[in-house]
């Protein structure tokens, strides 16, 4: 990966060292003919769309990947249901439950149920989060917080009398580092490394991440030969174009280290992933989305953005 990255900047380098030379003497063009039709004016070039995220509720079936190292684990299932909504006026509220039950010879079965609802003011600047969480009916303490970005730095501020602390920036709340992936992606860049805060956890943890990104594709994913995302494999969604992403966490600071865990899915243009696998190191789980609801009414305030947002 360092070779391919160091490949496009040495392009990238030989295209403004072209650039940089003088530009060869041009003489003016003949006039035209008496009579002659006149020519058309250039066109300007089309500029890319903007980036939409799409107002969707997805849902999972989650099982043990039997092809990976899994000696801690010996059998794994549940479901992920994610409900996204906003767009970059209003901002973005996320809904999402995860239940998952592992089991191990050793320590049995352990039931996880995690309940969070976030908000991300549509500019990237403001976070809320509170997440609920049930071990073996058991309620752990709730984390509930709110985050504020002030361009070089982000404070937190947690309830429950916790003193706020502050992080260097700059960092990105989720939806703004989905939308940097999705640019990442269209540009043709293979790798993005990000500090992220998404009030996962205890709510104090500032993760450093890297995603490797490949090529596009616009057909049906790699799946599309199995039932695994059959709702990724139907209607528009299927042309959308999509990138395969490894994404890894890493406690902060600075030197090698071992990622925490590894995220790997397919990254739609629209914001909607599939093929998902949660790695973590001892075992792997993996995502089969089995619903998608995708609201096309929706996006009415990113159109607004482009002109400047209004109460």
């Amino acid at each position: 990966m360092r070779l391919r990255l160091h490949r496009l900047l040495t392009a990238g380098l030989l295209v403004s060292a072209w650039s940089a030379q003088a530009a060869p003497v041009v003489s003016e063009p003949p006039a035209p003919e008496p009579g002659a039709p006149a020519q058309a004016s250039p066109q300007p070039p089309v500029p890319a769309p903007g980036i939409v995220l799409a107002n969707h509720r997805a849902v999972y079936d989650l099982s043990l990947d039997e092809g990976g190292n899994s000696r801690s684990v010996e059998s794994a299932r549940g479901r992920i249901v994610i409900d996204f909504r906003g767009d970059s006026c209003r901002g973005y509220t996320m809904l999402t439950r995860q239940v998952t039950e592992l089991s191990s010879g050793e320590t049995g079965a352990r039931l996880s149920d995690m309940r969070s609802t976030t908000f991300e003011g549509g500019q990237g600047r403001e976070f809320r989060f509170k997440t609920t969480t049930l071990t073996n009916n058991q309620p752990a303490a709730p984390v509930d917080g709110t985050a504020t970005d002030q361009g070089n730095a982000v404070t937190v501020k947690l309830k429950g009398g916790v003193k706020p602390f502050t992080v260097e920036g700059p960092v990105l709340f989720p939806s703004e580092h989905m939308r940097r992936l999705i640019e990442a992606a269209r540009a043709g860049q293979s790798t993005l490394s990000v500090k992220v805060f998404d009030g996962s956890d205890d709510g104090k943890k500032v993760y450093d991440t890297f995603a490797v990104i490949g090529h596009t594709g616009t057909g049906p994913a790699p799946a599309s030969g199995s039932t695994r995302d059959k709702p990724l494999r139907q209607g528009a969604i299927a042309s959308t174009p999509h990138w395969p992403v490894r994404l890894s966490y890493y406690t902060e600071g600075a030197g090698e280290r071992t990622p925490i865990y590894t995220l790997g899915f397919d990254l739609y243009e629209n914001g909607v992933s599939g093929a998902l696998k949660l790695d973590y190191g001892d075992f792997a789980i993996l995502g089969d989305m089995t619903t998608l609801d995708i609201d096309a009414t929706a996006g009415k305030g990113d159109k607004d953005a482009a002109k400047g947002c209004t109460p």
